[in-house]
């Protein structure tokens, strides 16, 4: 591939090559920074994805369904107790009913007092809460997992159930997985265009050049020979402009990483990139060289056989 790019000092004269003089440098450009921020967001969604889910797969949730309060406290103590006994759990923790009450209160909505103050709803005296437990395992809770769960709580509550907490976000991780191939989609429709806009480049030096071309034939001069030239010119335009999309990609993902990360929010900040995520982005102008350097060699060469 160098050969391909290495080209003597007499022979680049032939075909005038200019720095950032024409469009092709600025369209590569805007091509690498919609590519830069697509990318961006597609591996920060793939590691917020994995992060969500090594965190969840293993813990579980235990409900205690049980009208007697009495009851319900009495089977909820016992199953942490054996819970904890297990050599499968790590920490064992009872949710307090204030904290229950508070999760499920945004699902009731809230009603008005005399005074027209507003108050969680009343329902949440006459609803019968299960008691909830949480558990976190040695390892990612797997069917085998929750099956030995169930039969070790089945002798306290008959009608406890045991949940996989990742159960409970998996339309969280649905959505964000498909977040992640759009974005990914973004970038290889984006690769496309680059290409089609190389193309359309390399055919219209081929034609301002026609003559030179000719020329070059004339003096012995080969088609790859030929090819290298536009090739070149071409390669040193997408890197140029590649570096400028990649700058100004970065800048944005960067804004908007600390604008993120105000938010306060557990899913929000998991939408951070590692140094392995901004490996791959800082590698997009390189690939996007290559990309045009191909594309214009094989439009070139394709363009030269028809000529002749």
């Amino acid at each position: 591939m160098l050969s391909l790019f290495v080209i003597p000092g007499h022979d680049r004269r032939l075909i005038p090559e200019g720095r950032l003089s024409g469009p092709m440098p600025w369209v590569i450009a805007i091509m690498i920074f919609l590519m830069v921020l697509a990318a961006g967001a597609g591996l920060a969604f793939t590691e917020a994805g994995n992060n969500i889910s090594d965190q969840l797969s293993s813990r579980a949730t235990v409900q205690i369904i049980e009208a007697n309060p009495a009851l319900k406290a009495q089977q909820t103590e016992d199953t942490a107790a054996r819970l904890r006994g297990m050599a499968l759990i790590d920490e064992v923790r009872i949710l307090p009913p204030k904290e229950i009450e508070e999760l499920i209160a945004p699902w009731l909505g809230q009603t008005e007092n005399q005074t027209g103050n507003a108050q969680a709803g009343s329902l949440l005296e006459d609803i019968p809460l299960p008691s909830l437990i949480d558990l976190t395992l040695v390892r990612p809770a797997g069917e085998d997992e929750l099956e030995q769960l169930r039969a070790a709580i089945r002798p306290f509550s008959a009608n406890a159930r045991v949940e996989p907490s990742s159960g409970l976000i998996a339309p969280v991780i649905g959505l964000v997985k498909s977040l992640q191939w759009i974005a990914f989609g973004l970038v290889a429709l984006l690769a496309m265009a680059t290409s089609a806009a190389v193309i359309i480049s390399a055919r219209s030096a081929l034609n301002t050049h026609k003559e030179t071309i000719s020329v070059i034939h004339l003096l012995g001069g080969t088609d790859g020979q030929i090819s290298r030239l536009f090739q070149r010119r071409i390669a040193l335009d997408a890197l140029l402009g590649g570096i400028l999309g990649l700058l100004c990609g970065a800048a944005i993902i960067l804004l908007l990483g600390m604008q993120l990360s105000a938010l306060g929010s557990g899913l929000v900040q998991s939408l951070r990139l590692s140094w392995f995520s901004w490996l791959i982005i800082a590698v997009i102008p390189i690939l996007g060289m290559l990309l045009a350097m191909v594309t214009a060699r094989m439009t070139v060469m394709g363009a030269l056989k028809k000529i002749l």
